[in-house]
């Protein structure tokens, strides 16, 4: 996104790339205002926009870093900005001071139905549903679960103490997900936190920004990719001569660089959808997250190939990526999904 990216947020860039690469804490995203970078100025954060989470989104995918700072910041925040109920304000200046890690549970596949229902029972409420990947949700203080209520209008609950959680396990372990199973559980009526305005458009923007998230951390782990490999062709020597003056090799590192290219721009469209609350973001998200889920594997797998045997070992780190290119490629709908979605905007041939 190099071309769209302010002087400011180039910096921003910039100061990311290196602290990542120092392995930077909790403690420390929030004494760099990380955290808060879209809560409101007057409860300590910075009242920007999502443009800024996704630089950092997408170093965080170059650095293979792990941690909560999408569940917390990508989806709670952006989910708690969307909120109309009392407590809102505190959690976002908990969240600023990194005082707070959330999760939220949310359609995490192919599915965009929501997994969790509030019932009325007599004139109490009751929790049912189970949601298979949230992550973050093991160490997270709080977590935010969608559903819908009695009548059929999506919500946001605050999980009970009683809802279950179980780690998941998944191939990429730079992560952590759980299982999040809800059987009758009690829900005081306090904790149900209702959408300010368009439920259903509210959490079709939270599944936007959720993907939007994935497709970010898939550009970062391609573009590291396409880094080591052209790092490793000028050190690795073959027949007398570095491997990256063979033209098979150069030809290989050219078509990753323009296909990095291309998600660079889909990316850096849905980025400014997303961030100007654009109402058809949903296609531009799509578009960025059907081509970088698909693009971050084959480039991962890419350049497993070209570092020849030392790519298959553990030492080389490729696998950690490839891993990571794996799951990133599933999470908030696969790539054929999203095509799908694209295409069903269109009629079909012969319905005319």
């Amino acid at each position: 996104m190099t071309g769209r990216l302010t002087p400011e947020l180039l910096e921003l860039r910039a100061v990311a790339r290196k602290m990542l690469a120092d392995s930077a804490d909790w403690s420390q995203l929030a004494d760099a205002g990380w955290l808060g970078l879209e809560v409101a100025e007057e409860l300590g954060g910075s009242g920007v926009t999502f443009a800024e989470v996704a630089v950092l989104l997408q170093e965080m995918g170059r650095a293979a870093s792990a941690g909560p700072y999408s569940s917390t910041v990508a989806l709670g925040v952006g989910a708690l900005n969307l909120l109309d109920a009392n407590g809102t304000t505190e959690w976002l200046a908990a969240i600023a001071a990194g005082e707070r890690r959330l999760a939220v549970a949310l359609p995490a596949g192919d599915a965009t139905g929501l997994a969790f229902r509030l019932l009325r029972e007599g004139g109490a409420l009751r929790l049912e549903g189970r949601a298979e990947f949230v992550a973050d949700a093991v160490h997270a203080e709080q977590i935010l679960l969608a559903a819908l209520d009695p009548d059929g209008v999506p919500v946001l609950v605050v999980a009970p103490g009683d809802v279950k959680v179980a780690e998941q396990p998944v191939i990429d372990a730079t992560r952590s997900f759980a299982r999040l199973t809800a059987a009758s559980v009690p829900v005081n009526p306090d904790a149900v936190w209702p959408f300010r305005a368009d439920p259903a458009g509210s959490v079709q923007a939270l599944l936007n920004r959720g993907a939007l998230a994935i497709a970010c951390d898939s550009l970062g782990v391609a573009e590291a990719m396409l880094d080591a490999t052209v790092a490793y062709a000028g050190v690795r020597q073959q027949f007398g001569r570095f491997i990256g003056s063979f033209q098979a090799v150069k030809h290989a590192c050219a078509d990753m660089l323009v296909q990095i290219t291309i998600g660079r721009e889909l990316l850096a469209a849905a980025v400014q959808a997303v961030a100007c609350g654009d109402p058809d973001a949903r296609v531009a998200v799509s578009m960025a997250k059907s081509f970088l889920g698909g693009l971050a594997v084959d480039v991962a797998g890419k350049a497993m190939q070209l570092h020849g045997g030392y790519g298959y070992t553990w030492e080389s780190g490729v696998h950690t990526y490839l891993k990571r290119a794996v799951l990133d490629r599933a999470l908030f709908g696969s790539p054929a999904a999203h095509r799908a979605r694209i295409a069903a905007r269109y009629p079909a041939v012969g319905s005319q």
